[in-house]
């Protein structure tokens, strides 16, 4: 026992030597890199132009990572950075325009609606906006036809053909390997359950993807038929006809784009416009030079408007281990709302959520925290690309709601998924036998530990009938809460909501006609009603949460990964993991308040 005792304790202290040691080297490696690739700040140079790159994932704030240049990763880039530059090269002598350079952009409507919006305003300055793409997706375009002129590579291509929704259907899937998903939900056009259990669409989701589908595409169509004048019947006509495939020369004569230019001659267009002689460079500044370039104008005083940012999934604590980023964790988003309740400096929130949903019990948990902070200070939600299912619970309470015309917000309903691996446990030639004290005493205890699919538990054995019972009305319950949450914030009746819930999803022109919303716009017009609530002028902007840079989120996972080591010494590794998803297993809320879409 001594020698075990001995081996133990030496295991141990081995294990958090060498973690500490990797710890240290990896802060010192990380220091290195950070110093040899630091920046000075960036100085504006009269004759500028800002180049705005609509290419790749724009979230609502970027990450940043400074081993980026190691990789070759998807360019990413905030939404906030991007307005934020475009609003400082308006007010800023020295740029004299914007080039936009399009091509894959990867992100939604409304946040295209939102950077369209900021070069509109940009216009206004009488300062030029050029775009050029070798590819133009419908979302990069319908930015850039803002632009005068917009320039196509000879041999670029011009993606027009319409909007559609996909969904990949799995019930044969599982079928086949013999997983069986029960089904629990209350709304009519909740659809999030059916991938699971049906082959094809419902009847009824397909009324309302169809639906916003046509809202969408016609907000869209107005925005490029005001910009290049092309009458929205021939825009429909050219959609039908899928443009994507179409000779260039084709896409100049429908008046898409004004010429077909290679890059190099719209670099030499840019100096012309800027008066630069043949010796001199094209000075230009990217979305992330600008970040060190003070803002011009704005109001400015010691009170405080606070941006919150909310976005990826909804999802409990237990589920964070699952989540590296993307994700709305119920613990931290809460604590956030306290700090900003406390902040005397702190006036008014504006709550940017971006979000399809998630856990239900966490959506409560924030919406609590939402609804305390707004009985102390004015709490305006700002809708992004997505606002649906958990992400309108958190809303709800919200003295405004803002959206987009393109945001996707709604689905006001509850499901429950539950799989059971009955088939698939014979077909391994595994049996189970029970002994319990009461009727229910195995009810969702008794599992197949096999990982699947990321699932890694499921029931040996599909719910009864009594048991089914259970789970139903505890969604029933989860669902007649998500009312009463909805008709508190809105002030509306249970039965009003109800009428617009059942899970149906709504674009945000839409919500502002069915009363989900108040106004439509963008973060900046959340921010002025959000002024206006608090009786205040002059103020300054701050976003939360605050960003960590790479080297402190290096640390914390650092000490994880050898807080995980010395775990895997007492218990082993397999054991760990098992215990790991038993608990998320024994903690998991069923009730979901997710509404997944995909559009292109």
């Amino acid at each position: 026992m001594k020698n075990f005792l001995k081996m133990l304790l030496a295991s141990f202290l081995g294990v958090f030597i060498a973690g500490f040691i990797l710890f240290i080297l990896s802060v010192a490696f990380v220091a290195g890199i950070a110093s040899m690739g630091s920046k000075p700040v960036f100085v504006l140079e009269p004759k500028t132009v800002l180049e705005v790159d609509l290419t790749g994932v724009i979230n609502d704030r970027a990450e940043e990572n400074p081993f980026a240049f190691l990789f070759n990763e998807t360019k990413t880039y905030g939404l906030n950075d991007v307005i934020s530059a475009i609003k400082k090269a308006k007010d800023n002598d020295k740029i004299e325009g914007i080039y936009l350079k399009a091509g894959m952009l990867q992100t939604g409507f409304a946040s295209a609606r939102q950077i369209r919006d900021a070069l509109l305003s940009f216009k206004e300055s009488g300062k030029f906006i050029v775009a050029y793409g070798d590819q133009y997706t419908q979302n990069s375009y319908y930015v850039a036809s803002v632009a005068s002129p917009v320039c196509l590579n000879p041999e670029g291509i011009f993606s027009f053909q319409g909007l559609s929704m996909s969904v990949q259907f799995e019930k044969g899937f599982y079928e086949k390997i013999g997983v069986e998903w029960q089904v629990f939900k209350v709304g009519t056009f909740k659809s999030a359950v059916e991938p699971y259990i049906l082959d094809k669409m419902s009847d009824a989701n397909k009324e309302q993807r169809s639906s916003i589908l046509n809202d969408i595409w016609g907000t869209l169509l107005a925005g490029i038929s005001e910009s290049r004048n092309i009458p929205v019947e021939k825009l429909n006509q050219y959609a039908d006809e899928c443009m994507t495939f179409a000779d260039p020369e084709t896409i100049v004569a429908n008046q898409f784009v004004d010429s077909l230019k290679y890059k190099d001659e719209v670099e030499a267009y840019l100096k012309k416009q800027l008066a630069l002689t043949d010796g001199e460079d094209l000075k230009i500044a990217r979305v992330n030079n600008m970040k060190s370039v003070p803002s011009g104008s704005g109001k400015l005083g010691k009170d405080k408007i606070a941006v919150l940012f909310a976005e990826g999934t909804i999802i409990g604590d237990e589920m964070e281990q699952f989540f590296t980023s993307g994700a709305i964790t119920a613990k931290k988003c809460t604590e956030e709302i306290n700090k900003l309740k406390k902040d005397k400096d702190v006036k008014a929130v504006v709550f940017r959520v971006n979000s399809p949903g998630g856990s239900a019990f966490a959506s409560e948990q924030i919406h609590h925290a939402v609804k305390a902070l707004n009985e102390v200070k004015p709490v305006v939600v700002s809708m992004g690309d997505y606002a649906a299912s958990g992400g309108y619970y958190i809303s709800a309470p919200a003295r405004k709601i803002v959206a987009e015309p393109t945001t996707i917000t709604g689905s006001i309903g509850i499901f429950g998924l539950i799989p059971s691996g009955a088939s698939l446990a014979k077909k391994m030639g595994t049996t189970y036998d029970r002994v319990g004290t009461n009727k229910f005493s195995d009810f969702a205890r008794e599992t197949v530990s096999i990982p699947l699919l990321g699932a890694g538990l499921m029931l040996s054995r599909p719910l009864n009938a009594g048991e089914s019972a259970i789970v139903q009305a505890y969604i029933e319950r989860g669902y007649d809460t998500f009312l009463s949450r909805c008709a508190e914030g809105r002030g509306k009746t249970k039965a009003a909501i109800d009428s617009i819930g059942q899970g149906r999803i709504w674009s945000g022109n839409q919500a502002l006609n069915n009363g989900l919303v108040d106004e439509l716009g963008g973060i900046d017009k959340a921010v002025e009603i959000a002024a206006g609530l608090a009786g205040i002028e002059q103020y300054s902007i701050k976003e939360y949460p605050a960003q960590k840079d790479f080297f402190s989120q290096l640390m914390e996972e650092s000490m994880k990964n050898t807080e995980t080591r010395i775990l895997e010494v007492f218990i082993g590794k397999e054991a760990l993991k098992q215990k790991q998803m038993i608990k998320t297993w024994q903690t998991f809320d069923v009730r979901q308040a997710i509404m997944p879409a995909v559009m292109k």
